[in-house]
């Protein structure tokens, strides 16, 4: 199983187990990491699951798509180059040890 690493505000990490396919949000939402709201579920239609992946893995990455631009667009948080919207990252073994911070604040 892959490991995503969840970099919470306060500096603290936290590294869980994610299964082939699933997203970032699902796999922080199902292991309990604070700071990924997801209130539209992986809809792709808030902004809630704002994360910024690490400089190292964000060109491993698909780019966003349009409603996902629209959305970061939107977010609370600063928008930074590797900004991503964790619901549209799928977690894949080519990806293990990703590494992604999750803002202070989501809306």
């Amino acid at each position: 199983m892959p490991k995503v690493v969840f970099v919470l505000p306060d500096g603290t990490q936290t590294g869980v187990d994610a299964r082939d396919g699933d997203s970032v949000m699902l796999a922080a939402t199902q292991n309990g990491v604070p700071g990924i709201v997801a209130e539209c579920g992986g809809n792709t239609s808030c902004a809630t699951c704002h994360v910024w992946v690490r400089d190292d893995f964000a060109p491993r990455l698909d780019p966003p798509g349009d409603m996902e631009e629209d959305l970061l667009d939107l977010a609370v948080s600063e928008r930074r180059d590797g900004s991503r919207l964790s619901c549209q990252v799928p977690v894949t073994s080519e990806l293990d040890g990703l590494t992604v911070e999750i803002p202070a604040v989501q809306p």
